[in-house]
């Protein structure tokens, strides 16, 4: 008895363990796949062995070793049929045909699926349904998809199955997703969540996560949609599974924030870690499809082409034919990005739309807009007409990119047929929803590169002005899109104890950085730290929230502009195809004369700025004379290049430079024109006009906020009072701090003048000193990042400050000299926007700036700055003080490069 009944209690052990073991694979994965070994080494029954084959094949599915968990899985389908149960048979057939169909092996996987829901009946029907249609809806036939998971679902919350049934609530949302039911895949999605949760099933949960940042990005919410993919990221990290769907959404994600580059490396990865665990064919294919993507919005047609030829063949021995319709709308892209447009590329983009209309894709505008484009390209007026007024039948509704999509549609309409009014009336209300799009956004970044996506609809309207040859109208319509993203309200990142710690993390680190590299040390280490917390914070700050509130563009004043010019002039500089166009501005007029070629003037700038560098720091072989005159010529040089003809008309007042993006680090002091005069260069003249008529002040300032501990952002929070002078020497400099006590003995006696250096120019204490200052002044090491330029920074006592912890100021100050190398540097982003130093501070209120456009010589500067603080002193606006500072540095080589390398810059 005693012995039986042990047998008995061994024989319900194993059964309630095989039992378990199907929902724990999706749950406790690792947990699930040691239980199934250690059954299987118990020798159980073929139905209880079937069970622990199918967990661990399914676990393998998931981790992406698709070949090994066909294996499994036909294991347990012998299994299976040997234990006399058609619904263990049938419960196998539907996994193993899932894990056919992700291997690329589409019709013995369509098979398996149809075998096992044929003999399915009960719970298991449900069963059986849903994976069914969750295979239609990979292979992208939604509609079919549906009718199997309307039943599934049906069938599940029957039998009280929640697991099954928020499974099926998933599937069915992303075929309403993908036919464009926002609504009713909101609320499946929101229900599934909900069911996943108090199921506890871990890894379904986190794919959960997922798919809400998926309908975030349908929708128009990035910043959600970001959110919801990290914290997916990190939840997979945790249960150590690939999360390849992940990596797809997020690549869209990084498109739609106008960040190609970046999302082409995440997939590339992908791609490289799907590949070293023999991962799923299916998933290669869409991986291809989205760096094919990527590359296309890279700039990169070729390599676009070549993915996307891949993806296609993929799909086609798949037979997935609504993937493949989309890789053949990507490889018509290419080809017309490459060029030129042919009748054939016609016909395909026709094709292209045709599959996807009958597929009712979401891309159907964006093929609509292809096939229109080649139309227009090849002369064939009614096929584009017919096409771009279907793509632009969506401009009123859906979300913001996908209205610009539209808009550009019908700008392009209304161009082809000779409707002026039209064209700009659609490339006006297309950069409304741009601008829309950025009031959501607060990563200055986001919305730096946001910009993108309505680079046409400007170039449209600029064109359209250059065509009427009308001076005043470009000018207005260059505006428009020029000040819209620094017009956005700031915002404040998010205030919380893990931005603070990540920076000052971040600042250790680089530190220890330094001086390991200094003396010769190891530094992999430190290097893989920094990086691991720059992507901790740049990531934080991709994911913050905007205000909502569009920027108030309007139209732009001329006639407002030219009266409180007066006697000054205000040059905007335009490029138009790669041409610059200058807009001379003042007099009551506005002329344009054209310049140089955009690329001619990019590598003459670039020649200049080296020149520069090697005068500044005495590395110049030529005599005192030849390198003066070497100075002379170069600026001849850069003058006819950037100003042409317009030099000639800049009258005898002060000038306004208003570059174009790629050209704000100029030396402009080295022009043959402004070399001897006072000028400044703007941002924009939108804000100009709006810091001389004394709206600057009104502009919306994020409210202080105070943060654990009694510090608000990582600043002081218990300063009496702001500080009217503040002058900061940072560590390292070759004149031993002799420029801020030289310029600390001018302003002895005045009040409110604090100077930090020598330990005490820490980053927390830097930010609040200079917090609503009215003059800074920091005198520090800095350097420019181009591959990111938010993290180009000063260098402090405690390490380097950056754009982000001066985006964290509450007031900026109104005036501040960087007396650092590569100051005034910054990157081109977006369409014409800004990411640097230099640029972070004028939407935060700064108004004037002085700041470097190359590495300056510590020596030379310290007379410059001695003398232009004196003027300041003596009442002399900021512009005026550097040019009388300059004037006096143009004997001597040396001081002269140092002089003609900084620049006033802002808006006043």
């Amino acid at each position: 008895m005693h012995s039986d009944g042990a047998v008995e209690r061994r024989v319900i052990t194993q059964a309630d363990q095989a039992e378990e073991l199907l929902p724990l694979a999706l749950s406790r994965p690792h947990e699930a796949v040691d239980l199934a070994r250690a059954l299987l080494a118990a020798d159980p029954s073929p139905l209880q062995a079937s069970m622990a084959r199918q967990a661990i094949g399914i676990v393998l599915r998931e981790f992406g070793d698709i070949d090994a968990a066909i294996e499994e899985l036909r294991s347990a389908l012998r299994l299976a049929k040997l234990s006399g149960s058609s619904e263990r048979e049938a419960d196998v057939l539907g996994t193993l045909g899932v894990a056919l169909v992700f291997a690329g092996r589409t019709a013995p996987g369509r098979r398996a699926l149809d075998t096992g829901v044929h003999c399915s009946s009960g719970r298991q029907l449900g069963r059986s349904l849903l994976r069914r249609g969750a295979m239609l809806l990979v292979l992208g036939l939604h509609r079919e998809a549906l009718a199997d998971l309307n039943t599934s679902i049906g069938v599940s919350r029957a039998a009280g199955d929640q697991l099954w049934e928020a499974r099926g609530l998933t599937y069915r949302g992303f075929s309403h997703l993908a036919l464009g039911a926002i609504h009713r895949a909101t609320a499946d999605l929101q229900r599934a969540e909900e069911l996943f949760t108090a199921s506890g099933q871990a890894l379904e949960s986190a794919d959960a996560t997922v798919h809400r940042g998926v309908l975030g990005l349908r929708i128009g919410d990035l910043p959600a949609a970001l959110t919801c993919f990290d914290e997916a990221a990190d939840r997979f990290s945790e249960l150590g599974t690939v999360g390849t769907d992940l990596s797809i959404h997020r690549c869209d994600a990084l498109l739609a924030a106008g960040l190609p580059q970046e999302a082409l490396v995440e997939v590339d990865a992908a791609i490289e870690q799907l590949d070293e665990v023999r991962g799923p064919s299916a998933k290669r294919a869409e991986l291809l499809l989205s760096s094919a993507v990527c590359a296309l919005a890279a700039g990169w047609p070729q390599r676009a082409l070549e993915r996307a030829t891949q993806a296609c063949l993929l799909f086609d021995q798949q037979d997935r034919r609504w993937w493949r319709a989309h890789a053949r709308l990507v490889l018509v892209q290419a080809g017309f990005a490459a060029g030129p447009a042919t009748d054939s590329m016609l016909r395909e983009a026709n094709r292209c739309v045709r599959e996807l209309t009958a597929f009712s894709s979401p891309e159907l505008p964006l093929a609509r807009l292809l096939a229109g484009r080649i139309g227009l390209a090849l002369g064939r007026t009614a096929v584009a007409e017919e096409n771009l007024a279907a793509a632009a039948r969506g401009r009123r509704s859906g979300p913001a990119l996908s209205r610009a999509i539209a808009w550009l549609a019908e700008a392009l309409r209304a161009e082809a047929a000779g409707n002026p009014r039209q064209l700009m009336h659609a490339c006006r209300r297309g950069l409304d929803v741009i601008d829309e799009h950025r009031g959501a956004l607060g990563s200055s970044e986001l919305r730096a590169q946001s910009t993108a996506h309505g680079a046409e609809l400007a170039l449209l309207g600029q064109r359209h002005a250059l065509r009427r040859g009308q001076s005043r109208l470009l000018l207005a319509w260059s505006e428009r899109w020029r000040a819209s993203a620094l017009a956005v309200p700031p915002v404040l990142p998010p205030d919380d104890e893990q931005s603070q710690a990540d920076l000052g993390a971040l600042r250790d680190v680089t530190s220890r950085l330094t001086r390991a590299s200094a003396e010769g040390l190891a530094t992999a280490a430190l290097h893989r730290e920094q990086l691991r917390l720059e992507r901790a914070v740049r990531t934080r700050a991709l994911r913050t929230r905007g205000s909502g509130a569009a920027p108030q563009s309007g139209d732009f004043d001329v006639n407002e502009l030219l009266a409180e010019l007066g006697a000054d002039r205000l040059v905007e500089l335009v490029d138009t195809d790669g041409q610059l166009q200058v807009l001379v501005c003042g007099g009551g007029t506005v002329r344009r004369y054209p310049a140089g070629r955009i690329e001619q003037v990019s590598r003459e700038v670039e020649f200049a700025r080296a020149t520069l560098t090697r005068l500044a720091y005495g590395m110049s072989t030529t005599s005192a004379d030849r390198s003066l005159d070497r100075l002379a010529r170069l600026g001849a040089a850069l003058n006819r290049s950037l100003l042409g003809e317009a030099g000639r008309h800049l009258g005898d007042g002060e000038v306004i430079v208003v570059p174009p993006g790629r050209l704000h680090a100029v030396p402009w002091a080295m022009l043959t024109d402004l070399r001897h005069r006072v000028f400044t260069v703007a941002p924009s003249a939108t804000l100009w006009l709006r810091a001389r008529s004394g709206d600057h002040k009104d502009r919306k300032r994020a409210p202080v906020r105070k943060g654990p501990a009694g510090v608000h952002n990582g600043m002081e929070a218990d300063k009496d009072q702001d500080s009217d002078v503040v002058l900061v020497h940072g560590p390292g400099l070759s004149t031993e701090q002799a420029e801020v006590p030289s310029l600390a003995a001018q302003y002895a006696g005045d009040a409110g003048v604090e100077v930090l250096g020598g330990g005490t120019a820490t980053a927390a204490r830097v930010l609040a000193a200079i917090d609503g200052a009215r003059l800074a002044h920091i005198a520090a090491h800095g350097t420019f990042r181009a591959d990111s330029p938010l993290f180009s920074a000063l260098q402090l006592d405690d390490g380097p400050l950056t754009v982000y912890d001066l985006e964290r100021l509450h007031r900026a100050p109104r005036q501040i000299v960087l007396s650092s190398c590569d100051s005034a540097v910054v990157t081109p982003a977006g369409t014409d926007e800004l990411l640097g130093l230099a640029s972070a501070l004028i939407p935060l209120g700064t108004t004037g700036i002085v700041a470097s456009v190359v590495p300056v010589n510590d020596t030379a500067v310290v007379q410059l700055m001695t003398v232009l603080h004196q003027h300041l002193r003596s009442g002399a606006t900021l512009s005026e003080s550097v040019h009388q500072a300059r004037i006096g540095m143009q004997s001597d080589p040396i001081e002269a490069a140092t002089s003609l390398s900084f620049l006033s810059l802002g808006t006043g």
